[in-house]
């Protein structure tokens, strides 16, 4: 690392405490009885002070109570001049690994599903999804990120609000406080 100061020696500190709290951690996988429906959650970190580039989380379970089985935490290829557009990109990647896991379960399980859900906590990028008129603050979006509009067209996707203070995903895309981290991995792990 070029130029380390002290923040970065806090930062060490805070993944080694981390670490050490988090040693006896592992996903369990139960039988459960409830139906197989894939369930995501997606999450935008807006805007990173280094390059301004967004950090664009998500994770997908089999059922509500089921660990995660996929998840991903990436920075995004482009600067987002919103969060509203932060977070339709986030849609957009989880949307692409929604329809790669519905298709698996429906192979592998032989589940008659016709798609998947998908929890965002922005109201915006879910209005953008839904409604394929020209928004004035939108036009500048990528063509290529508004395939989601004919996923939510089509029936293949449901896309619900979930509150930030309640969106799993968050524990992916930013440090969060110890109680808020320890709300929602418990429920990613299976526990």
């Amino acid at each position: 690392m070029s130029k380390p100061h002290s923040g970065h020696m806090t930062m060490a500190k805070h993944v080694f405490r981390y670490l050490q709290g988090t040693d006896d951690f592992k996903l369990i996988y139960r039988k459960s009885e409830e139906p197989i429906n894939v369930i995501g959650f997606c999450d935008a970190d807006w805007g990173n002070l280094d390059d301004r580039k967004s950090i664009t989380g998500y994770g997908f379970k089999l059922s509500k109570t089921a660990p995660l089985i996929s998840w991903k935490s990436r920075k995004q290829p482009t600067v987002a001049l919103s969060t509203c557009e932060a977070e339709y990109m986030a849609l957009v990647s989880a949307t692409q690994e929604g329809k790669y896991l519905t298709s698996l379960v429906k192979e592998i399980f032989k589940a008659n599903m016709t798609g998947f859900v998908l929890y965002c906590d922005n109201q915006g990028a879910i209005a953008l999804a839904k409604n394929p008129v020209k928004h004035q603050r939108s036009k500048h979006i990528d063509i290529k990120y508004h395939f989601i509009r004919d996923e939510v067209n089509h029936k293949g996707l449901e896309l619900l609000y979930v509150p930030s203070e309640n969106n799993v995903a968050d524990i992916i895309t930013k440090p969060l406080s110890t109680m808020k981290c320890n709300r929602f991995i418990h429920p990613l792990m299976g526990k």
